[in-house]
This record gives C-alpha cells, structure tokens and sequence, in this order.
C-alpha cells in the first residue's frame, strides 16, 4: 500500500492530515508558510487522495488510517513528530498520540467527540455530487458559483482558485474509501482520551456550522479546564494569506477567565485531553 504525501521545510517535524472527503490539497495554501519554520508533510490518508486504500478485509476508521500512516511517517524517517488535522483528520491524529506516535496534536473541529454512535446519514450527497458533476464543475469556474456551493465547507470560497474547487470537490466524489470510512466514523465515538498524553490543542472554527456552544444531538464538547486558554482562530486555506496556518503554529493566548466554560472557539490544552 502506497500513501500520497508531500514533504517540504526544514525544522520540527509537523504532519497535516485531512478530514473526510478531503486530500492534502486542503493544506496546498498553508504548506509554503508552515514550511519556513516546519519539515512539513502532508498526507492522503488512505483511500483518499492520491493514496491507496487500505488493504481488502481492514476498514478505514480513524484508528486504523492513523496507524497506516504512522508506518507511512515512520518509513520516512519521521517519528513522533507534531500533528495538524482537521474533523477525521483530527480523530485520526488523537488515535495516532493514544498509541504513542505524536508529539502534540492540533485538533480542528474534531470528529468523534459525540457522546454516542451518530448513525447512519439519511441522504447521500455524493450520489447527487456525481450526477451533476459537470455541471457543478462549471459554476466552480465562476466566483459565484464557488462562494454558493462551497460556503458551508470554506468560510471565504472567493479565495480558491476555480482549479483549487474543483480539485476539492474530486477529492470529495473520487474517494474509494469515502463510504467506509464515512460508515466507520459514524459508528462509534473517539474513546480513547485516557491514553493521550502530549499537548493537545482543540480548535473550533468559528463558522463550521455547529459549535460546542451549539452541537448536534449527541455530541458534547470536552470541557475547558482551568489550565487551558481560550482564544480565537482563523481557519487555513480560507483567511488571508498573512494569516493563514497561525494556528497551527505555538500559540500565546491569555488564561481564560471562565475555565469551566465549553470551548468556544478555541482551546489550547497545556496538558493531556481527558474524558469526562
């Protein structure tokens, strides 16, 4: 099994990971600023991207893409190094930190943090994405059309090229590994906090469309403690240029006042997630 990456930078080792439906054409406009101060890498997780899926008869859940990966990085050269990943990207770097293989996470709008299985989804968007395909391919072309089909997946859509969408978008409806990993993240929540024990940074954006403030049924946000900072955060790829990868990047917040509250939109964590 082969995994798609890009490398680039010199310094502490840092590996970005996509979230479902994505590749590591999400990172593209992050990577050249990460790089002046990181050996940045990222990653197609496996049947994503350009990557091969995992081999017949293993099912593609964060714990097992997270360990595919780990092989991957380690085959590298690159060991323990610093985790960016974004909803199953993020799930994926916490199952890689429970068995020991990062340094520190950066976790942004996690997946898995519900409370119980979410289910399955009761429409297939991709099925709809595939038959309009060249259609939705031609409003990605025009600025309109980009900020219409893609604002609930990019803040600023206008700051994509029409060939950065599309790529996207083919990234999304091409993954042979989409549904499986889809079914397996829906089936169960992340359970393994109490394993983890590096620096973990949770990062909420602010217009994900849901927030610990105000989650989906069955989900529920890991409290802040009185060790943990709260701040706020633009999101990669859709900020302007100068500001993009900040937060991904150390990061100096004043201590929260209210530690009790949930997190919102920003928490670095100075010490191991805990489960409630």
């Amino acid at each position: 099994m082969s995994l798609n990456y890009v490398r680039a930078g010199s310094g502490p080792p840092l590996v970005l990971i996509h979230g479902l439906g994505g590749s590591l054409v999400v990172w593209e406009p992050v990577i050249d600023l990460l790089a002046k101060e990181r050996d940045v890498t990222a990653v197609d997780l496996p049947g994503f991207g350009d990557s091969d899926p995992l081999p017949e008869g293993t099912r593609h859940s964060a714990h097992e893409m997270g360990r595919a990966v780990a092989a991957h990085l380690e085959s590298l050269g690159i060991v323990q190094p610093h985790l960016a990943g974004n909803s199953l990207g993020a799930w994926t770097a916490l199952e890689m930190a429970a068995d020991g293989k990062a340094a520190s996470l950066c976790c942004i709008s996690p997946a898995g943090l519900w409370r119980r299985k979410l289910g399955p989804r009761t429409y297939n968007t991709r099925k709809l994405g595939r038959r309009g395909r060249i259609a939705i391919n031609g409003m990605l072309r025009t600025e309109r059309g980009r900020r219409a089909l893609m604002r609930t997946t990019v803040a600023r859509p206008e700051l994509l090229s029409a060939d950065e969408a599309i790529r996207w978008l083919s990234a999304w409806l091409d993954a042979p590994a989409y549904d499986d990993a889809n079914d397996m993240m829906r089936a169960t929540p992340f359970e393994r906090a109490r394993e983890i024990d590096v620096p973990v940074t949770i990062a909420w954006a602010r217009r994900i469309g849901w927030s610990p403030r105000r989650a989906p049924s069955g989900c529920r946000p890991a409290p802040a403690t009185s060790r943990s900072r709260v701040g706020a955060t633009p999101r990669p790829a859709t900020t302007p240029r100068e500001s993009r990868g900040s937060c991904l990047k150390p990061a100096r917040y004043r201590p929260n006042k209210s530690p009790s509250r949930s997190l919102a939109p920003l928490a670095v964590a100075r010490h191991p997630v805990r489960a409630p």
